[in-house]
C-alpha cells in the first residue's frame, strides 16, 4: 500500500450517482459510488444483474442516455481533470484514446457493413495523425498481439466471417489501438465458452501487465475475479456494500450480500434415479449435415460438414444428461435432431420406444405437448406482445389441453406456481420481469403441457449465479415431483456438475467422452475434456 500512496491513481471516481427518467418518475440507479483504479491493476465491480456495475462504468466513459442525469456531487478525476464536468468534444479526445471499453457482446458493437481491418484503421486515425498504409501495418501488429491467428488474413474479413471469441479479440484490439491508460471490460466473456473465456482474461491480464494499464473489470463470475482482480467492489441496488482486495474480500467476507454471492456457486448433486427407469429418448446413428459453399460466385467449391455424427444417446424417466462441448461442436444442432425441431438426416429416434424419426409435421403434432424446449435467452422467446397468460395458455390452446377458458386458466395459475412465480401475474408481460424471471416463465410455459421430456440449452448462461441457483433448484424440485427427464445442453461445467446424472463431451459433431458427471468431470481421460475441465473450474490455459 506504500507503494500505492507515492503514485497516482488513474482513475479516482467520487460520489458517482446516476437517475433515470422513467415513466412516473426517476430511477436513482447509482449512489455515492466511490473507488480508485491504480496503473498495473485490475479493480473488479461485482454484483448482480440492476446492481448498477455498467451504469457506474458508462458514467466514467459519459455514455449514458439521454434520460440519464449525474449527480451534481459526483467527481471522476483522471490526469488531474474532473472528466464528469468536461465537455462533450474533450471527452472525445480522451474516449477510445487514452480510456477504452471492451462491450459485452462483441456482434452487435462491430459494424457489419465493413471488415475488420477497416473499422480499427477508422479508430487508430481519428486519434493519430498517421497514413492510411502505415495504420494498416498498425492492425496487422494488433492482431497479432491479440493472437488471432493469420492477422493479415483476418483484417480483411468481416465481422460475421468471425467466431466469437475472434470477435472479442477484435473488439480488445480496438479498445488497445491507441494505448490507453485506461481499460474497461465490461463482461467481456459472459457469451463465450469456458476455454475461449480463459484465453481472452488471460490475454487482458498480460497487456496489462505489458503495458501498464489499469482495467476495471465488471462481472458477476466470482471465479473470474478471484483469479484475476487485485482489489474489489461490491455492488448491491446501486451502492457499493464492501469493498477490499480480492484475498481478503474472497477470505473474509464482511458484508452478508457478499456472502450469499460467494455461497451462490452452483451445488449440489442430481436427485437420484431408480435402477429399473425405463427409457425416454433414445438416439441411434443420428446424422445431421450442412452442404456448405467455399470460395468465389464463379469457381466457389461445395463441401459436406457433419454437425452431428452417426451419435447414439439414451435417456432414462427422471434422468438429467448433460451434453457439454465448445460454440459449433454440434450440441444444439443434435438436440434439435432428436426433437424433429431442425434437420435430421439419418439414424433412429425413439420417444417411449415408437419411432417418431420418419413423422412429418402431422405426425409430430401428438407428441409435441410431450416434449417441450426451453432455449437460452428467454426475452427473444417470449412474445413480447402476449401476456403470461397469453404466452402460457397458446400451448394449451394448440394442443387441446383443458376442458374450457376456466379450466385452462387454472392450469397456467398452477404452472406459473410450479415454476415458483405469483400466479397473480398471468395480466402482465414479459419486458416487465427481470432475467431470471422470464426464464421461470420460459420453464412455466413448458411444463404447463405437462410434458415427460424437456430440452434446455443453455437456460442458465445469461443469469447470475444467485438466479442460477434457484433455476438449478426448481429444475431438481419439478424432476423429483412429476418424473421429468431433461437433457441439458450447457458450456457451464459447473451448473452440469450440479444438475446432471451423466455428461456427454461433443467436439466436431462427435462424442470423444461419456459417462457419469461425477466421473467425467473429476477424472477426465481426453485431453479436451481435461482442457474443458481446467478451464471451468481452475480459469487456467
Amino acid at each position: 500500500m506504500t507503494e500505492m500512496n507515492r503514485i497516482e491513481p488513474l482513475i479516482d471516481a467520487h460520489k458517482v450517482g446516476v437517475t433515470f427518467k422513467v415513466d412516473g418518475g426517476h430511477v436513482e440507479a447509482v449512489r455515492d459510488v466511490s473507488f480508485k483504479l491504480w496503473p498495473g491493476q485490475t479493480t473488479a465491480l461485482v454484483g448482480e444483474s440492476g446492481s448498477g456495475k455498467s451504469v457506474t462504468a458508462r458514467a466514467v466513459m459519459r455514455l449514458l442516455s439521454k434520460r440519464a442525469s449525474v449527480s451534481d456531487d459526483t467527481r471522476i478525476t483522471y490526469a488531474g481533470r474532473d472528466m464528469a464536468h468536461l465537455s462533450a468534444r474533450e471527452m472525445r479526445k480522451l474516449r477510445g484514446n487514452r480510456i477504452a471499453m471492451i462491450f459485452q457482446e462483441p456482434m452487435s458493437s462491430l459494424n457489419p457493413l465493413y471488415t475488420v481491418g477497416a473499422q480499427l484503421v477508422e479508430v487508430i486515425r481519428l486519434h493519430q495523425k498517421m497514413s492510411r498504409k502505415t495504420a494498416w501495418a498498425r492492425v496487422v501488429e494488433l492482431l497479432d498481439e491479440v493472437r488471432l491467428p493469420d492477422p493479415e488474413a483476418r483484417a480483411r474479413q468481416y465481422p460475421h466471417q468471425l467466431s466469437g471469441g475472434q470477435r472479442q479479440r477484435v473488439m480488445i484490439a480496438m479498445a488497445l489501438a491507441n494505448r490507453p491508460d485506461v481499460l474497461i471490460a465490461d463482461e467481456p466473456t459472459t457469451a463465450l465458452d469456458v476455454t475461449v473465456q480463459a484465453e481472452i482474461l488471460h490475454l487482458i491480464d498480460d497487456l496489462k501487465t505489458k503495458h501498464g494499464m489499469g482495467v476495471i473489470l465488471i462481472t458477476h463470475d466470482l471465479t473470474v475475479v478471484r483469479q484475476f482482480a487485485d482489489h474489489v467492489y461490491v455492488m448491491q441496488h446501486g451502492e457499493v456494500r464492501e469493498e477490499g482486495p480480492t484475498k481478503e474480500i474472497f477470505a473474509a467476507p464482511r458484508h452478508p450480500y457478499t456472502r450469499r454471492l460467494l455461497a451462490s456457486d452452483p451445488k449440489g448433486q442430481a436427485n437420484p434415479i431408480a435402477d429399473a427407469s425405463e427409457t425416454v429418448m433414445e438416439g441411434q446413428g443420428v446424422k445431421v449435415e450442412f452442404l456448405l459453399r467455399k470460395g468465389g460466385a464463379f469457381r466457389g467449391s461445395f463441401h459436406s460438414l457433419k454437425a452431428v455424427d452417426s451419435l447414439d444417446i439414451r435417456i432414462r424417466r427422471g434422468e438429467t444428461l448433460g451434453l457439454v462441448g465448445e460454440s459449433g461442436s454440434g450440441k444444439t444442432t443434435f438436440g434439435q435432431a432428436l426433437l424433429k425441431i431442425g434437420r435430421l438426416d439419418g439414424g433412429e429416434v425413439r420417444f417411449q420406444g415408437e419411432r417418431i424419426d420418419g413423422l412429418n409435421r402431422a405426425g409430430m403434432r401428438p407428441y409435441r405437448s410431450r416434449m417441450q424446449i426451453v432455449f437460452q435467452d428467454p426475452f427473444s422467446s417470449l412474445n413480447p406482445r402476449m401476456s403470461v397468460r397469453q404466452i402460457i395458455e397458446e400451448g394449451l390452446i394448440v394442443n387441446g389441453i383443458g376442458t374450457g377458458r376456466r379450466d385452462r386458466f387454472a392450469r397456467v395459475q398452477q404452472a406459473l406456481r410450479d415454476a415458483g412465480l405469483p400466479d397473480t401475474i398471468t395480466h402482465r408481460f414479459p419486458h416487465e420481469f427481470s432475467g431470471g424471471q422470464r426464464q421461470r416463465l420460459a420453464i412455466a410455459r413448458a411444463i404447463a403441457l405437462e410434458p415427460e421430456f424437456i430440452l434446455l440449452d443453455e437456460p442458465t448462461s445469461a443469469l447470475d449465479l444467485s438466479v442460477q441457483a434457484q433455476i438449478i433448484a426448481l429444475l431438481r424440485k419439478l424432476q423429483a415431483e412429476k418424473g421429468l427427464s431433461y437433457l441439458f445442453i450447457s458450456h457451464d461445467l459447473k451448473v452440469v456438475r450440479a444438475l446432471c446424472h451423466r455428461v456427454m463431451v461433443m467436439q466436431h459433431g462427435k462424442i470423444v467422452e461419456e459417462g457419469p458427471v461425477n466421473e467425467v468431470l473429476v477424472n477426465p481421460r481426453t485431453d479436451y475434456t481435461q482442457r474443458l475441465v481446467r478451464a471451468a473450474f481452475e480459469i487456467a490455459t
